[in-house]
């Protein structure tokens, strides 16, 4: 064994040159984690560009102020974008972002096994 930092062993005998750094995780798990985000963005993705009203009939039971919180927080990450019509009366549509579809693919299959695994 090298005494170079590279080669540092942990307690478990594993090497941590073996372990990647998941630091970038932790910013997309703040924002998915906080609730209702991961549904929002399968929400939107399912009914491509949407108005407000038609996510918030996906939704039962959530306040209006969480909904647009998050709605909110997602367009700020760029995983949606929000475009504001200049009609009477105002019109706003939701639409995930080239992030936002690539996140809704990977998302896909963590939800599946998560129903999966509710129904077993």
């Amino acid at each position: 064994m090298s005494d170079t930092p590279d080669s540092a062993v942990d307690g478990a005998g594993s090497s941590n040159t073996d372990v990647d750094c998941f630091c970038p995780l932790g910013g997309v798990m703040d924002l998915l984690s906080r609730r209702y985000a991961m549904q929002l963005i399968c929400v939107v993705g399912a009914i491509g560009p949407a108005r407000y009203g038609e996510i918030e009939e996906t939704f039962d039971g959530v306040s209006s102020s969480t909904l647009s919180t998050r709605l909110d927080d997602l367009v700020e990450a760029e995983i949606l974008a929000r475009e504001q019509y200049a009609e009477i009366p105002p019109r706003v549509e939701y639409e995930l972002t080239d992030t936002g579809e690539e996140l809704c693919q990977h998302l896909d299959p963590l939800l599946k096994w998560a129903e999966k695994a509710q129904e077993g």
